[in-house]
């Protein structure tokens, strides 16, 4: 307990009693009873050879159960272990190589490194950092490319995450780093630790091919990441087509179905090979394991495919299309529960194009808004 606040009353012996009250705070103070502790109480580390001067190699983490002014700033030094003057040691607790080491001429260190706190009388504690030095890298990082389809509304794509490049390197200890051409930083960025892509708002109409690029501080690896970018005309809105597919999820879909069955799909339902297929959003079904597709086909001149001509066409054809996968239904209106006849349903489709969904696999990405259908019997 830091401190207590007493009210102390005083009370004379008159007829009737007067009395007055004063408030008095006790505070405690801190008395630096406590040392510092290191986590963990002893630390392994590794160094590859050939790292240039001024690598770090270890972050110290030490705490201390007293108050501040007997607790950090900490001053760290290394007792044991750096008569040559192989490592440094800066304020903040971080191990640095002081030369460049190499593994035929030694392959481990043992220092011992104490932190004394700022307290008065300091107290200090100590700590073993064991450093081994490996052979550099000799395997060059492998990376998958990426292939990534924005769908948005025209002019209003929030930004955010839309993919993550997978990278592996067979040699154990090297960290990769994942950097994107300087030129390119106005409309996308890469997250330099994770690979993540991250485009930024407004992104135009069509196809961009970034230059990423992943090292392990040896090799660096060129990745070929290609973004699409489609923005949805309002028409496109009131000629779609759902196709509900069972038993997949949408990462699955993204990654093992899509591209075939759009294949299938053009061939089933476009009357010229100039027609556009357009896969506007993918969503799950709140509470099953069903997934739905919504499409739209917009003919060379411009005008789209009526909706009830796509569903004859996918009816005639659906027996083809589930060798790719199980469909569950093909929908336009959605009045399941309406007692009222099919021609009297009013449906509205409604895109939210600021909560954008992103299905992201290792080789294919898409990223869509999220759609809304309201339907209504007109009766």
């Amino acid at each position: 307990i830091s401190g207590y606040s007493l009210v102390v009353q005083a009370r004379d012996s008159g007829t009737p009693p007067l009395s007055s009250s004063v408030t008095v705070n006790v505070d405690i103070s801190d008395v630096n009873d406590n040392s510092p502790v290191f986590t963990p109480a002893n630390y392994t580390a590794v160094i590859q050879e050939n790292k240039p001067v001024g690598t770090s190699i270890l972050q110290l983490v030490v705490t201390d159960k007293d108050s501040f002014h007997n607790g950090p700033p900490f001053t760290f030094t290394i007792l044991t272990g750096n008569e040559e003057e192989e490592f440094t040691l800066d304020p903040h607790g971080v191990l640095r190589s002081a030369v460049i080491f190499k593994h035929m001429v030694s392959t481990e260190y043992v220092l011992c490194v104490q932190a004394k706190d700022s307290g008065k009388p300091q107290q200090v504690s100590h700590t073993y950092v064991q450093v081994r030095v490996i052979e550099e890298s000799i395997h060059k990082p492998t990376a998958i490319p990426l292939e990534i389809f924005i769908v948005t509304m025209e002019d209003d794509f929030p930004g955010g995450v839309i993919g993550k490049i997978h990278a592996t390197d067979q040699d154990v200890y090297d960290v990769l780093t994942y950097t994107l051409k300087s030129e390119q930083k106005s409309l996308f960025k890469v997250n330099s630790h994770d690979g993540k892509i991250i485009a930024l708002g407004g992104l135009d109409n069509g196809k961009y091919v970034l230059n990423v690029s992943v090292s392990d501080g040896r090799f660096q690896v060129p990745i070929d990441v290609v973004v699409h970018v489609e923005q949805l005309l309002q028409e496109m809105l009131q000629n779609t087509v759902t196709i509900r597919f069972e038993n997949v999820s949408p990462e699955d879909f993204v990654g093992l179905h899509m591209h075939g069955f759009r294949r299938m799909l053009r061939n089933a339902v476009l009357s010229q090979k100039q027609d556009s297929l357009h896969i506007i959003s993918i969503q799950p079904v709140a509470g099953s394991s069903q997934l739905d597709m919504l499409f739209a086909v917009q003919m060379h001149g411009g005008s789209f495919y009526k909706p009830a001509y796509l569903i004859q066409k996918l009816t005639n054809a659906r027996r083809h299309l589930e060798n790719v996968i199980r469909i569950s239904a093909i929908l336009e209106k959605n009045c399941s529960g309406l007692d009222c006849q099919e021609q009297h349903c009013e449906q509205s489709l409604s895109i939210d194009s600021h909560s954008l969904m992103t299905y992201s696999t290792a080789r294919i990405s898409f990223v869509c808004p999220r759609f809304y259908r309201n339907v209504r019997c007109m009766c």
